[in-house]
């Protein structure tokens, strides 16, 4: 029996019982869909990017090179001035803090509601903080202009790099996913959640590329930033999170 009242661990559901707590309904299962977590040579790959390019940057050096001859490339496209514009900047909100807001808002309170516990919540928090320190400490401490610049330089005013958008798809996309496979979501809901986990990122990648918002090293290492992120709330939970919930979520009961 589970109580009424909200708390912070998670209910779980013993042998043959539902998730949801419906003594008729069937257990969902996993769709085949992990939750996500990165392994160990992925996040050591995220890091060496991350640090590869940013020190190729900082030294002006070929990737940089790289970053101008695209983004020449790209603006003869003048898609900024074309009707594909919109179809375009829409395939960025993929990765826009308040489109995958929208979307964990409704899945954290559906969760938080019917299982009674805080344990999505305290992950979206965590991962949004990190975003948000992590993206904007890069971002102010480089210093980038974006490709709207005559060129790509380092100084106070700039705040391109790493992208925010690319690194916010695959964090908080990534959580999401992350939540509707541990809970046991309806299978189509874990592999909608799963594409967008990975072709979010992408996606929103090569849009602001093609709009010319962001330099390609600015998506790529975007995208590592997210990797290491999203590593680093997996770990906290199994450290922290889930003891504190008195709960391995998603894990059958021993």
């Amino acid at each position: 029996m589970t109580s009424g009242r909200l708390s912070s661990g998670t209910v779980r559901p013993g042998p043959g019982a539902p998730a949801d707590g419906d003594p008729s309904a069937p257990v969902p299962a996993r769709a085949g869909v992990t939750t996500g977590r990165p392994p160990w040579w992925l996040l050591l790959t995220a890091f060496a990017v991350a640090v590869a390019v940013t020190a190729d940057l900082l030294s002006r050096g070929v990737l940089e090179r790289l970053d101008l001859q695209v983004s020449e490339v790209v603006s003869s496209w003048d898609l900024r001035d074309s009707p594909g514009y919109w179809p375009v900047w829409a395939v960025t909100q993929i990765g826009g803090r308040g489109t995958i807001l929208i979307v964990l808002t409704g899945l954290v309170g559906w969760l938080c509601w019917r299982r009674r516990t805080l344990v999505p919540l305290v992950r979206v928090l965590t991962a949004l903080v990190l975003l948000t320190l992590v993206v904007y400490a890069v971002k102010y401490g480089t210093g980038r202009t974006a490709p709207a610049y005559p060129g790509s330089f380092f100084h106070r005013d700039g705040a391109s790099y790493p992208s925010g958008h690319v690194a916010n798809a695959v964090l908080m996309w990534g959580v999401a996913r992350w939540l509707a496979v541990d809970y046991r979501l309806d299978p189509r809901v874990q592999r909608t959640l799963w594409l967008l986990s990975v072709v979010g990122p992408v996606a929103t990648g090569i849009a602001m590329v093609s709009l010319d918002f962001h330099w390609v090293t600015d998506a790529v290492v975007g995208a590592a930033v997210g990797v290491l992120l999203l590593g680093v709330v997996h770990a906290l939970d199994a450290v922290v999170m889930s003891r504190w919930a008195s709960a391995r979520v998603g894990r059958p009961p021993a």
